[in-house]
């Protein structure tokens, strides 16, 4: 296993690499929009049409990669995503910034697709569960120190979107060195949303939730922090804060969901995001320390509740449908994170900052409605067929591949 850690290093460098800079990017930009005048609506829409960008890459890029390979479509991937990032200087407007955001989700959808496909090719079905482990703690490092990076320098100046444009480019180096053996073609299998609802309609509703609330969420709450007048190093560490919870949470609550009726942390989980909304709305001005509690509260239950409704879904699907069905939810995640981040900026203009987690606590209350009422009409999935909970991250369809019970099924 560490020979096969060591040869996908590099990949898995790239991957860290294009991580941060896309955290670093997307806090940065809300932070600068609001600088620059912009109204909250034009600023979740900057998250919004990232989101559109993603699902058109999730939806296009595998042609591209089949057209003219992997390693020549990640460097023009990368290529323009390094351009983008500097492009917002040039012009300080928000339809520009708008048409930039669509740009770079597509180009960061087909970029982890890529690598996506590289690190499971060079995976065996011994191997495939502790590279997808390996791939989960990179992403999550990679997200921390992204947002962590937002720190470095002044959100008004030139700096940060050279780094992030620097990030962007470096990451062509390792894949471009790689020894690692070139993957097959990338799989672009016509989804069906209609089977989802049909196999589970609690996990494409908490998909198509958590979207609505985590979008809004990752659009707005730089901003929220910002309007509350704490400094950009507070917003780093907030943002820094709900990321490292969820990572801690992921397991445990995985964990648990294996033993018990999945549905139930499901609900659990929505309960204590609204909980931990309601904690923020109210006490995030109180004090540095209340509003770093209050994200640490929201990201334990928030951030791990795609990845139990990806693992109630596969408890009831075939093993042949895993990758597909999970591609459509990470797809209904998507349409949800072009939703959310359109709704809540409209609540805030008219209320208070705060609004934004009574927003996203209005979202998770309605799970939780929602989840009780399938409890009710279905019964649980027994323990013996339940399959083990497998933390992904929501970086492209190409992950879901990694999972191990759909090779060992």
């Amino acid at each position: 296993m560490t020979n096969t850690i060591r040869t996908l290093s590099a990949l898995l460098l790239a991957a860290f690499i294009l991580i941060a800079g896309n955290n670093l990017q997307g806090t940065l930009l809300a932070i600068r929009g609001d600088l620059e005048g912009f109204s909250l609506t034009l600023v979740g829409l900057l998250m919004s049409a990232y989101f559109v960008g993603f699902i058109a890459g999730c939806r296009y890029a595998p042609g591209m990669v089949k057209r003219v390979g992997h390693i020549r479509s990640f460097t023009a991937l990368a290529s323009l995503a390094s351009a983008s990032a500097l492009a917002h200087l040039l012009a300080i407007d928000a339809t520009i910034w708008i048409v930039l955001r669509v740009i770079s989700g597509f180009c960061l959808a087909g970029l982890h697709m890529i690598l996506e496909s590289w690190l499971n090719e060079n995976a065996t079905n011994e191997t495939r569960g502790r590279i997808l482990s390996v791939y989960r703690i990179t992403d999550l490092s990679a997200a921390t120190a992204g947002q962590m990076l937002l720190a470095a320098s002044d959100p008004a100046g030139f700096v940060l979107f050279a780094l992030v444009s620097i990030l962007m480019s470096i990451a062509l180096v390792p894949v471009a060195l790689t020894t690692s053996t070139a993957p097959q073609p990338i799989s672009d299998d016509t989804l069906n949303l209609k089977r989802i609802f049909h196999i589970s309609p609690l996990a494409g509703a908490g998909c198509f939730a958590v979207g609505a609330a985590n979008g809004a969420f990752w659009a707005i709450a730089a901003v929220f922090v910002q309007r509350l007048g704490y400094s950009v190093t507070i917003v780093a560490w907030f943002m820094s804060a709900v990321v490292i919870a969820g990572a801690v949470s992921q397991w445990p609550l995985g964990h648990l969901s294996d033993r018990i009726d999945r549905r139930l942390v499901i609900i659990g989980a929505a309960g204590g995001s609204t909980l931990g909304g309601v904690f923020l709305s109210l006490t995030s001005t109180i004090s540095p320390l209340m509003l770093l509690a209050g994200g640490c509260v929201f990201g334990l239950f928030a951030m791990p509740l795609f990845g139990l409704s990806v693992a109630h879904a596969n408890d009831r699907a075939k093993p042949t449908e895993y990758v597909s069905l999970n591609a459509g939810l990470l797809l209904l995640y998507g349409a949800g994170a072009v939703a959310g981040p359109v709704i809540a900026p409209v609540i805030m203009q008219f209320t208070a900052p705060q609004a934004l987690f009574l927003y996203t606590s209005s979202i998770h209350v309605l799970l939780v409605v929602f989840g009780i009422w399938r409890v009710i009409r279905r019964d649980a999935v027994p323990e013996e067929e339940r399959e083990d909970f497998i933390s992904v991250p929501r970086t492209s369809p190409g992950v879901f591949e990694m999972n191990p019970n759909v090779e060992e099924d």
